[in-house]
């Protein structure tokens, strides 16, 4: 009977991944191809930021760091962008809302205001990161560029952030019958 339930418990996480994986895809594309809609003077939210924020939340800092790398690095190579700046960013954001993840209480994590506060805590240190990489030391000071496009869009991003709560992701709750 363990061996049955084992099985189940398995496949019912291989789904999630499964689900993740899509959804990041699904992300990328929608970053790429539509987030320009409802950009504000340049800046958009982070939306892979988010899904890697609740993957770590729901799943564990461990799995929340391997799906954020992959998510940055995978983003990097479609986008054009630096190689690695998406990945690191992602890595250090999801390592930090790892800090926050309560195995015993993963509703909480998820579907409270306690998820917007750590996707603006993890947005802030992701932006910190990537527009250090981002800004070219003659344009203009990093603080300067940081105060405007790095806080706007960790804001942005917390808004969204809420939406998700909103929507509300299925986080080990996928069952398969």
């Amino acid at each position: 009977m363990k061996l049955v339930e084992n099985k189940y418990y398995l496949k019912q996480i291989q789904i999630r991944y499964i689900v993740y994986a899509i959804l990041a895809l699904f992300l990328m594309l929608l970053e790429l191809l539509f987030i320009d809609i409802i950009a504000i003077e340049n800046i958009t939210p982070d939306l892979l930021l988010i899904l890697c924020v609740w993957i770590t939340l729901a799943e564990g800092q461990f799995v929340g760091l391997f799906f954020a790398f992959g998510i940055g690095l995978i983003f990097d190579f479609i986008s054009g962008d630096v190689i690695g700046t998406n990945a690191l960013a992602k890595l250090v954001a999801s390592y930090v809302a790892g800090f926050f993840y309560k195995e015993r209480n993963i509703k909480s994590n998820l579907n409270t205001l306690r998820f917007t506060v750590v996707v603006l805590v993890s947005a802030f240190i992701h932006n910190l990161i990537y527009f250090f990489f981002y800004l070219k030391p003659a344009e203009t000071s990093f603080w300067h560029f940081f105060l405007q496009y790095g806080v706007s869009a960790t804001l942005y991003t917390m808004l969204f952030s809420a939406i998700a709560i909103l929507i509300k992701i299925p986080a080990k709750e996928i069952d398969i019958d």
